[in-house]
């Protein structure tokens, strides 16, 4: 049922002395850019990403499934001709250390063999004081 022209006019003018409250834009105004900021976050970032390729695949048809084939064969013909195959990498070229040569030392039964122990000698040779 559509409203008479009567109807309207008392309408509007019921609606005309009504304000809203003092502040009442500026708060509506603020929670409309918080929920923008909001929104664009959610966009942004990987959760925005997941979002939007989540929906992407909730709404396919054959043209995504062709454009989607095309871009993994570009992917892997672009792999294929670009990844190098058989290059030998050749290292620097060796260079010669020379290190002075030490010679080993005796061995601790050698050493043992070299002192006297013999019973006239006891206590006397051989030993040291620190």
């Amino acid at each position: 049922m559509k409203p008479t022209v009567e109807q309207l006019e008392n309408l509007l003018a019921l609606r005309r002395d009504d304000r809203p409250e003092e502040g009442y834009w500026q708060g509506f105004l603020c929670d409309f850019h918080r929920r923008q900021r909001e929104e664009a976050a959610r966009k942004s970032g990987i959760a925005g990403l997941m979002s939007r390729v989540g929906s992407w695949f909730s709404e396919l048809g054959p043209a995504k499934w062709a454009y989607g084939a095309g871009v993994a064969y570009a992917a892997l013909t672009l792999t294929f001709f670009l990844i190098p195959r058989g290059v030998e990498v050749e290292g620097p070229a060796p260079t010669p250390v020379s290190r002075p040569v030490v010679p080993a030392p005796k061995p601790a039964l050698e050493q043992l063999e070299q002192l006297d122990l013999s019973p006239s000698t006891q206590g006397s040779a051989g030993e040291q004081v620190f």
